[in-house]
C-alpha cells in the first residue's frame, strides 16, 4: 500500500493511543496537501473539529483523515484519466501534454487562510487551474481582490476571498523579514497545536 493509505489506516486503528493515530494523520497530510502541508492541516483541524488534547476527540482524527482521503480520490480519478489519455498522446507523436497533468495543489501560504469549505468542493476546481500565474482565483472563480501576505522569506499576493497566491515575490530591503519570520513561527506554534486564537478574521 502506499504511504497515505497505510498511515490512513493507522488513523482508523482504535487500539493505538490518539498521539499514535495523530502521527499517520500528520503523515497522510504530508502526503496529499491541496493547500499546501500548513494550510491543509490548518482547514482540517477546524472542518474536523480536532481539540487540543486528542484525548477529548480521538475520532475528530478519524473525520479530517476521511475528508483529505475523498478529496484525493478525486485527484486519483483525474490522474488516471490523465494517464491514459497521455500514452495515446505519446504513442501518436504528441510531445507536449494537452491537457497539462491535473494540478494537485494550490499554494496557501498563509496557513489560517484558505477555502472554507470541503475539500472536495475545491479539488475539482483545482485540478482544472492551468499552470502559471492567474489575473483571477482559479477557486473562487471571480475577482474579489487580493491582499498581501510576508510569509518572512517572501511577499505572496493572495486572493482576498479564499487565500490562494496569485503572485509572490522574494523579499526586498523594504521589508522587515526578522521579525515577519518571528511572527510567522510564533503563529504556527499555536496552529500546530490546536491552541490559536481566531486570526485575521480568516
Amino acid at each position: 500500500m502506499t504511504s497515505f493509505a497505510t498511515h490512513r489506516l493507522r488513523v482508523h486503528d482504535v487500539s493505538l493511543a490518539p498521539v499514535q493515530r495523530f502521527c499517520g494523520f500528520r503523515t497522510c497530510v504530508a502526503e496529499f496537501a491541496p493547500y499546501g502541508v500548513r494550510a491543509t492541516y490548518h482547514h482540517l483541524v477546524h472542518s474536523a473539529r480536532i481539540p487540543a488534547d486528542l484525548e477529548e476527540d480521538p475520532d475528530a482524527l478519524v473525520r479530517a483523515v476521511e475528508e483529505l482521503h475523498a478529496a484525493r480520490e478525486i485527484w486519483r480519478a483525474a490522474q488516471a484519466t490523465w494517464v491514459v489519455a497521455r500514452r495515446a498522446q505519446k504513442a501518436a507523436g504528441v510531445r507536449i501534454p494537452d491537457p497539462p497533468e491535473p494540478t494537485r495543489r494550490l499554494w496557501c501560504p498563509d496557513p489560517e487562510f484558505h477555502p472554507a469549505v470541503p475539500l472536495t468542493a475545491t479539488m475539482p476546481r483545482i485540478l482544472r487551474a492551468p499552470p502559471g500565474e492567474w489575473a483571477s482565483c482559479p477557486v473562487c472563480d471571480v475577482d474579489r481582490g487580493t491582499t498581501r501576505y510576508h510569509g518572512g522569506y517572501g511577499v505572496h499576493r493572495l486572493c482576498a476571498g479564499c487565500g490562494v497566491s496569485l503572485g509572490y515575490r522574494p523579499t526586498g530591503p523594504e521589508d522587515d523579514v526578522p521579525a515577519a519570520r518571528a511572527a510567522v513561527a510564533a503563529r504556527w506554534r499555536l496552529v500546530w497545536r490546536r491552541t490559536a486564537p481566531p486570526w485575521r478574521g480568516h
